[in-house]
């Protein structure tokens, strides 16, 4: 008896096709994760903004070892304790020119509120490199504990002298050979000079002919001279002697801010509270946690900054209660408060130690400006 049919004639059973609805999802699956894939690998031109750390004024940082040390500390008068935080924050940017946010990641951080989405030129300009960009950004830091210092000391009623500091030269500068990093600016054409804007119209009034300068260096002052270049800038056109220069400061004590690898000019405000909260008697803030932002000149006015949504996420993410933010910011806040959050909105620095005198006093503070 033969187990199999040997017979060569059967015809094999037709494959049934696959509905069509199972092959347009499959279709789909496939152009979905190609398109996955596309928008992981393929170059994008922007980047993202999104809240960076925070540094309480009133506690400590890191130093160059890693060590815990005050973020402000006096030496040459009293200082008294202090409560709650006096929070500044900062702003971290996701990608650069050698490594941009993919598009899913763009995708991502477009649809959360404490994120920000940027074209790669407003953050990092194509005509200026990686290791420009961070000299610039700690130059500004420095300068802004430097008027953040002088703006807190005024305030106290300490006598402090400005001056104009040489901090570098540029490369095609008419001071090459004739000024250095360091010299201080005394006198230009005869003018007594405590800012910049002093020595630019010096400058600029002489329509091109050689400024005489008196500078001091290493403590001896010289006389020196020098020819300016013409230049445009901004569509305007100026007389320049090529030096970039801060406001530097003769202060009757000794303040010293630790705050390594955090740039820029935006936690000036934050400095000069905690610096009046340290040398002041009392809790400034009531105990309270309180975070802010704002440039600050020594006149103590309290000046714009980028990245305020993100710092109003950062400062809830922190703990903090209440924000003071600068009035010319104010237009960025409206609507985009986080839950749990008092904004105020402060233009000097009278306005931010009102803000914080009100709190710990228990005051009214429905009667002090917000952001409407």
């Amino acid at each position: 008896m033969a187990l199999f049919d040997e017979r060569d004639d059967v015809v094999p059973a037709p494959r049934r096709r696959l509905p069509r609805s199972t092959v347009a999802g499959i279709w789909a699956l496939t152009v979905a994760l190609l398109a996955l894939l596309a928008l992981t690998v393929l170059p994008t031109s922007f980047v993202v903004q999104q809240p960076g750390p925070v540094f309480n004024t009133l506690g400590t940082a890191k130093d160059a070892d890693g060590a815990e040390v005050p973020l402000i500390s006096v030496s040459g008068a009293e200082t008294f304790p202090t409560a709650g935080s006096l929070d500044l924050l900062t702003v971290q940017v996701v990608g650069n020119r050698d490594r941009t946010p993919s598009w899913f990641e763009l995708a991502m951080a477009w649809f959360d509120p404490s994120r920000a989405v940027l074209p790669i030129e407003d953050v990092f300009p194509p005509d200026q490199t990686t290791e420009e960009r961070n000299e610039q950004s700690a130059a500004m830091m420095v300068d802004s504990q430097k008027e953040a210092t002088a703006a807190a000391l005024t305030e106290l009623g300490y006598d402090v002298q400005p001056m104009v500091r040489v901090y570098a030269l540029t490369e095609d500068s008419a001071a090459q050979g004739i000024l250095e990093p360091d010299d201080i600016i005394r006198q230009a054409g005869g003018v007594d000079i405590a800012d910049t804007e002093a020595l630019r119209a010096v400058i600029n009034e002489g329509g091109g002919s050689p400024v005489s300068l008196v500078i001091e260096r290493n403590g001896r002052e010289e006389t020196v001279e020098v020819t300016p270049r013409q230049a445009d800038v901004d569509g305007q056109t100026l007389w320049l002697i090529g030096v970039t220069t801060l406001h530097d400061y003769v202060f009757p004590i000794d303040v010293t801010i630790q705050l390594d690898n955090v740039g820029g000019p935006s936690a000036g405000m934050m400095f000069a509270l905690g610096i009046i909260d340290t040398l002041s008697e009392g809790e400034l803030n009531g105990g309270e946690d309180i975070a802010g932002t704002g440039t600050i000149d020594s006149a103590g006015t309290v000046g714009p900054i980028g990245g305020i949504r993100q710092k109003l996420y950062g400062a809830v993410d922190a703990g903090a209660d209440y924000f003071l933010a600068p009035e010319s910011n104010c237009d960025e806040v409206v609507g985009h408060v986080p839950s749990g959050l008092r904004v105020f909105s402060v233009a000097t620095l009278d306005d931010a130690l009102t803000v914080l005198e009100t709190l710990r006093d228990g005051g009214d503070l429905d009667a002090l400006p917000g952001c409407e």
